[in-house]
């Protein structure tokens, strides 16, 4: 993020605006929603900038910007339609230290000014860095639909009511509160011009809340998906929201622990293969000692948490210590790995069961039921099999498994740096090697890829080209 979007507080302000021609204009329609003090020069205004001036709503000085004209501002608009011109009040403004923006012109701007949907006093900016400024429009006119038109008052109410909202006996209890107000009692009645019953039905949730027990702590054992946010579940992304205190996995996704309320903590207790790693017991106090705490705890597990989580061993803690839980169940990798290669881990005629297998295992490579794996029509989805493809691979072939079974390899599922490897049991390991497959990834085995970054699709059309 180049450009940090801030709120400026521009009350009795002074903001110069360098053009007064169309280009001004556009910019003014803006700034005049604030409270600045907004001077524009030019030698020929438009005639709305004239007439806004004349309106006492801006001032007008009918001549081109001199560095004296700087002193004491706190903002400068380049807005001439003139890049000579806009190049001129730019060298003004940095000589004199003020910041400036030059319309259409992102280098020479020391700040942007988003496309804004203005519920005063709650605005939402949309900004887009400057590279689409069309997309940026076209995101306002949603939000413009979407936003409902009370919202300025509900605000405005809110703003009246903090300091008896205040009195409540710590952050937890406000938090409830205002939640509680926006989410459950929003007061239809404001939509109607009675601010009077909205004020009532606060005073009442302000009882309420008073009145009422702080939650006990509770962790929640939550899915966070393969890795794309999109896919975690409602449930998932409520709790994120809510939660005071969130514990990640290593492979928990920067777009999944967005969701967090910027106040939670949040710890990772990530196990990194062959390196530092949190031990399941530390883990498992930690979640005991939060929710003892009284925190409403959230422990995000990459995929499903009952798929190759130790979901049982931290229930089994929590419930030793009497800490309450629930589960909160994701999309797991299997599945997202099977979207993304365009097949399915079942098929008519193919196989009745779908097996759910790990590579490794507390004493290391998992031994399984090979023979049974080896039938003809068998498929599996194999969990930490990149280090022990060659060990699978050698168990397969061992126990009769037919050398050309597909097996689609899903590096990073659903995320921006996934690919997907086509290849035959007999080459497994040799080609997880030469594509370069690190993980985290899930191999599919008996399940032939329709989408592929590399493998025997390309092989073959190597083959078929030399013949």
């Amino acid at each position: 993020m180049r450009h940090l979007p801030i709120s400026l507080d521009l009350r009795n302000r002074r903001i110069v605006v360098a053009g007064a021609g169309e280009t001004a204009l556009a910019k003014l329609r803006i700034l005049l929603k604030t409270e600045a003090d907004i001077v524009v020069f030019g030698a020929t205004p438009a005639p709305e900038t004239e007439r806004l001036s004349r309106a006492g709503r801006c001032r007008l000085v009918r001549r081109p910007i001199v560095a004296s004209d700087l002193a004491g501002a706190t903002l400068l608009y380049a807005a001439h339609g003139d890049a000579a011109a806009d190049a001129r009040a730019v060298a003004l403004a940095r000589s004199e230290g003020v910041l400036c923006n030059a319309v259409d012109d992102l280098e020479a701007s020391d700040f942007l000014t988003p496309a804004i949907v203005d519920r005063d006093p709650v605005t939402v900016a949309i900004g887009t860095e400057g590279t689409a400024p069309m997309l940026a429009r076209l995101l306002k006119r949603e939000f413009e639909e979407r936003l409902p038109s009370d919202l300025g008052l509900l605000a405005r109410l809110a703003g009246g009511f903090r300091r008896r909202a205040a009195t409540l006996r710590n952050a937890d209890a406000r938090r409830r509160f205002w939640r509680r107000f926006f989410l459950e009692r929003r007061p239809v009645q404001a939509r109607g011009g009675r601010p009077g019953d909205a004020v009532a039905a606060l005073d009442d949730l302000l009882e309420a809340v008073r009145n009422e027990t702080a939650p006990a702590g509770h962790v929640y054992l939550v899915g966070a998906g393969p890795g794309d946010p999109e896919l975690m579940t409602l449930k998932a992304r409520r709790l994120l929201d809510e939660a005071d205190v969130v514990i990640h996995d290593r492979l928990a996704s920067a777009g999944a622990l967005e969701l967090a309320r910027r106040e939670a903590r949040i710890v990772s207790v990530g196990k990194q293969p062959g390196g530092p790693s949190w031990r399941q017991e530390d883990i498992n106090a930690l979640l005991v000692a939060e929710a003892a705490a009284g925190a409403q705890v959230v422990r995000l597990k990459c995929g499903d948490p009952a798929v190759f989580g130790r979901l049982d061993e931290e229930i089994d803690a929590l419930e030793a210590a009497g800490v309450a839980y629930s589960v909160v169940p994701g999309v797991t990798a299997a599945t997202a790995a099977a979207a993304s290669a365009g097949a399915s881990l079942t098929r008519r005629c193919r196989n009745a069961d779908l097996r759910i297998l790990t590579g490794h295992d507390v004493d290391g490579f998992a031994e399984q039921d090979w023979r049974a794996l080896a039938k003809p029509g068998a498929a599996a989805a194999i969990y930490m099999g990149v280090a022990a493809a060659k060990f699978l691979q050698g168990r397969l072939l061992m126990h009769g498994a037919d050398p050309a079974t597909p097996v689609a390899v899903v590096e990073n599922a659903s995320l921006p740096g996934e690919t997907i490897l086509s290849a035959r049991l007999g080459d497994l390991s040799g080609e997880m090697a030469a594509f370069g497959v690190r993980g985290p990834a899930i191999l599919l085995f008996g399940v032939a890829a329709r989408r592929h970054d590399a493998g025997v699709a390309a092989a073959a059309a190597v083959a078929g080209a030399s013949q």
